[in-house]
Formats: C-alpha cells, structure tokens, sequence
C-alpha cells in the first residue's frame, strides 16, 4: 500500500482513500494513479501513460491523459496536489 500526505492507496484491494475518505475512482483513473504511484517520484511521460494505461500508441493528442488526470486530482481534493505536472514531458507522484 502507498500513503503519501492524506493519499492512501490500498492497490490488492481498489481502496482509494484522500483524509481518510473513500474515494470512487473510474477503473482507468485508478490505474494512472498506481501508474505514477509505482513510477515512484520518476517522471511518467504522457506517452508512456497512454500506452501503459490505454495499451495503443496514441497518434495525435495526448489530451485523453490530460483529462483524466485533471478529474483525478479533482476526485482526490487536496490529496490531488501531489499529483505533479511536469511542463512539456508529463506527470509524477512527488512527495
């Protein structure tokens, strides 16, 4: 399991948790926050995101990660935070 600040993730069990409430998150929400929470503060390109979690090489707009990221952070209210962009290359977990 991850907790990191309020986030509180129990991957074996779907549990998804920011101050100590659950949180529903959609199945492809839930794999990019494990994505970037096993990624382990690394940086996770959009690309690699799309292909990780999508499984296709995405021609065109990466957008799709965008979004899902955007209602990620949204979902987990202040947990959301320590979901970083990093500018022109993607995402990551900091800490």
């Amino acid at each position: 399991s991850w907790r990191i600040g309020s986030l509180y993730v129990q991957p074996g069990r779907h549990i998804v948790q920011a101050g100590g409430v659950d949180v529903a998150l959609t199945y492809k929400e839930y794999e990019l926050l494990c994505a970037l929470l096993e990624a382990d503060g690394r940086v996770l390109t959009r690309d690699t995101l799309l292909s990780t979690i999508w499984g296709y090489d995405f021609d065109g707009d990466t957008r799709t990660v965008d979004v899902h990221i955007r209602r990620l952070r949204q979902k987990l209210g202040e947990a959301g935070s320590c979901i970083e962009t990093v500018k022109g290359i993607g995402y990551k977990i900091g800490g």
